[in-house]
C-alpha cells in the first residue's frame, strides 16, 4: 500500500491552535491540489481525535474529478466514533480501525451505523495489520489528512511512502497546539526524508517528500 500524508501547517508548524479548532491555514489554490490527491487515492484515513474535533465528512468537493469518490477510514482504538457522525453519512464505504480493547457494544453500535469494524492490536490499532485488511478491501493508494497522533504513529511503524506540507504564511503559536506529529515523539533515530519538490502556491508554499 502506497501511503501519502498531506498536512496544512502554519510558518511555525501547528495544525490548528490550542483549541483545536479548524484554522483556514491555505487558500483555494491548496485546497484544488488536495482534492486532486483525493481523487488519486483509494481511501483517505483520520485520527478519531479529527472526528471528534471536526466531524469531517471527508466528501470531494470538486465533482468534476472523474474517478470514484475515495472510501473513509478511521484510526479509532476504542470505538469513539459518535454513530450520528459525518463520516458514516452516504453510500460509501467507512471502515473503522479498533483494537481489542473497543468494546463489543461499541463495535457492534458503529457497524449498525454503517462501518466495517476492523480490529487490530490489543489496545491500540496495529496499524501495520490494519492496513494489511484494508488490501484486502482493495485499498492500495491511502490518503491521510491528520492529525498529527496518527502522522507520528504512521511514521514510528515506518508506514509513510510521501509526505505534502502547505505551510502558510501565519504564526498560531501554543505549547498545547497540535503539529505535523505529536504523539510520543522520537527522542533518537529520527525518520529522515528526501525533498523532492518546492514550489509556490496561494501565500505559502508545498514542501513534497519521498520517505
Amino acid at each position: 500500500m502506497h501511503v501519502h500524508v498531506n498536512a496544512a501547517v502554519s510558518a511555525d508548524g501547528k495544525l490548528s491552535s490550542r483549541q483545536r479548532e479548524q484554522i483556514a491555514i491555505s487558500g483555494d489554490e491548496d485546497f484544488a491540489r488536495m482534492e486532486t490527491i483525493r481523487a488519486e487515492a483509494d481511501a483517505v484515513v483520520v485520527g478519531v481525535g479529527t472526528v471528534l474535533t471536526d466531524d469531517p465528512s471527508l466528501e470531494r468537493h470538486d465533482e468534476s474529478i472523474g474517478s470514484e469518490p475515495p472510501a473513509r477510514v478511521v484510526a479509532d482504538s476504542r470505538g469513539r466514533t459518535p454513530t450520528d457522525a459525518d463520516i458514516l453519512a452516504g453510500d460509501r464505504p467507512t471502515y473503522l480501525l479498533v483494537s481489542a480493547a473497543a468494546p463489543e457494544q461499541r463495535r457492534r453500535a458503529l457497524e449498525r451505523a454503517g462501518a466495517t469494524v476492523v480490529v487490530a492490536g490489543e489496545d491500540r490499532v496495529d496499524l501495520p495489520e490494519a492496513f494489511d485488511e484494508l488490501t484486502t478491501h482493495g485499498v492500495s493508494h491511502l490518503m491521510v489528512e491528520g492529525g498529527g497522533e496518527l502522522i507520528f504513529s504512521l511514521f514510528a511503524d515506518e508506514l509513510v511512502d510521501e509526505l505534502t506540507v502547505y505551510v502558510g504564511s501565519m504564526i498560531i503559536g501554543g505549547r498545547g497546539a497540535p503539529t505535523l506529529a505529536d504523539g510520543d515523539g522520537f527522542v533518537d533515530e529520527f525518520p529522515t526524508l528526501k525533498l523532492r519538490d518546492v514550489s509556490r502556491l496561494d501565500d505559502g508554499v508545498v514542501l513534497a517528500y519521498d520517505a
